[in-house]
């Protein structure tokens, strides 16, 4: 019998990898971080985060889930998220990814 509070995360990162490209790949993360942008301050805000979560059709957010998220990849201290950090914490999320991190940053450098 399973637990109710056990996440099942299934890592699509490495697939989507070998079909865009890094470069590609790059581009979408750069998406999903204009999707949850706070617009007029051009960073990712706990505001925007729960806004625009609920916007996309996510399961509603608490404010605690929201500002662990923040924290976890705001590499400033600044209290959100700009569009480097969050691609950082997109990847960073990906074990495999991770595992082949070097490879994918050679291939974005030629391709650029």
């Amino acid at each position: 019998m399973g637990s109710k509070n056990v996440v099942v995360f299934e890592d699509f990162f490495p697939a989507m990898v070998e079909k865009l490209g890094a470069e590609g790949f790059m581009k979408e993360l750069s998406n999903g971080f204009r999707l949850l942008v706070d617009g007029d301050k051009g960073v990712i805000t706990l505001e925007s985060l729960k806004k625009n979560w609920a916007v996309l059709g996510l399961k509603e957010i608490s404010d605690e889930e929201a500002k662990c998220m923040l924290r976890e990849g705001d590499l400033n201290g600044d209290g959100a998220l700009n569009e480097m950090e969050f691609c950082t914490l997109m990847l960073r999320l990906s074990p495999d990814l991770m595992n082949h991190s070097q490879e994918l940053l050679v291939e974005a450098i030629v391709n650029f």
